[in-house]
């Protein structure tokens, strides 16, 4: 059967994850991924240097992997798509490399993409096209923003950022003084489940009158991340046990309460009925349950991937593509860099 959807692979090297995507118009066929996080676990945290060796490592055999998986070949693909940005610079750079050497081997145009504007496009893989103008949330490891999204392909308006930790970050942080493994976020979802949520009330960053003056939709966790470990330390001075799941429980809800509020708040000012929440933090439980309920009270829908494309991974990246080759944007020049710092307001170079 012939149609005339672009046929679109992208490379996603933007931290730990090796990902390779094909997409057809908004039909996933392949998301292969190799991910070194094993390889950071013992750091307690992602080490530049490794991942970058790993990305070189698994860059060949993860795009063979997506190709057998889609089963086209290279010469079958319409156009490249890339994460130009932002996340680790040396990561970055193996897979633009890797993507600018197979746009000139196959004379294909290339598309250097936004990473966090690829986390707000996955989602149309699975729930179709996305009404603009949306909300989308955005929780990893490295960020915590808010945005406004009218038009995907021309560019995202953010509305809040953190100002310090991101929410996943603080996830991982909370999970080592807990004696959990990296990354942080499932192993606490998982004790969460056993815990009491109301058991220690742990702060709410940025959410106090005077903050929502200037930070409405800002985020901050570093104060909750150490208001966590005095908790914690102060139980072991008086030689009480630890209550994991429920240090647990009371962290993350404190966590999904202030994202899920301001997310809500976000929706309503601005008088949009659409909420994407995307990021490795998306997946966790409690905060698409609470995510749930809340926008249920004001008529808001919430639109939420699969665990496994809410995580990094290159099918969100083919599917900025797609969108842009379908707009008529002009693919980037073979020249541009990669940007560790690349601004929000940029879907593509």
């Amino acid at each position: 059967m012939t149609t005339s959807e672009p046929l679109v692979l992208g490379i996603e090297s933007s931290c730990d994850e090796t990902g390779v995507g094909i997409v057809r118009g908004h039909t996933l066929l392949a998301d292969a991924l190799a991910s070194s996080v094993d390889e950071h676990a013992r750091f307690g945290g992602v080490v530049p240097e490794v991942a970058s060796r790993a990305h070189l490592q698994a860059l060949v055999p993860t795009l063979h992997r997506a190709l057998d998986e889609a089963g086209v070949t290279l010469a079958d693909i319409d156009a490249i798509a890339v994460t130009a940005g932002p996340g680790l610079a040396g990561a970055l750079l193996v897979g633009v490399a890797g993507a600018k050497g197979l746009a000139l081997a196959t004379e294909k145009p290339i598309y250097g993409v936004n990473h966090l504007a690829a986390h707000v496009a996955v989602d149309t893989l699975e729930h179709g096209p996305l009404p603009e103008p949306a909300i989308a949330l955005l929780v990893s490891g490295g960020h915590s923003s808010l945005l406004r999204v009218d038009d995907l392909t021309r560019g995202v308006t953010p509305l809040g950022a953190t100002i310090d930790d991101a929410a996943g970050e603080a996830f991982d942080k909370v999970a080592r003084l807990l004696g959990m493994p990296f990354p942080g976020g499932p192993p606490i979802d998982r004790a969460a489940r056993d815990g009491d949520p109301l058991s220690i009330t742990f702060p709410r960053g940025l959410t106090g009158p005077k903050d929502l003056v200037e930070h409405r939709f800002d985020f901050s966790f570093s104060g909750l991340k150490t208001a966590v470990a005095r908790w914690v330390e102060a139980r072991e001075r008086s030689g009480e046990p630890v209550p994991v799941n429920d240090v647990a429980a009371s962290f993350q809800d404190a966590v999904c309460d202030v994202l899920t509020r301001k997310a809500i708040d976000a929706c309503r000012s601005q008088g949009i009925e659409t909420l994407v929440i995307g990021g490795g933090v998306a997946a966790n439980s409690r905060l698409k349950a609470m995510a749930a309920e809340r926008a249920a009270q004001y008529g808001i829908t919430v639109r939420v991937p699969r665990p496994k494309l809410c995580t990094d991974n290159g099918a969100m990246v083919a599917a900025l593509g797609s969108h842009l080759v379908a707009a008529g944007t002009a693919p980037s020049k073979l020249d541009f860099a990669a940007d560790s710092a690349m601004p929000l307001t940029l879907v593509g170079v």
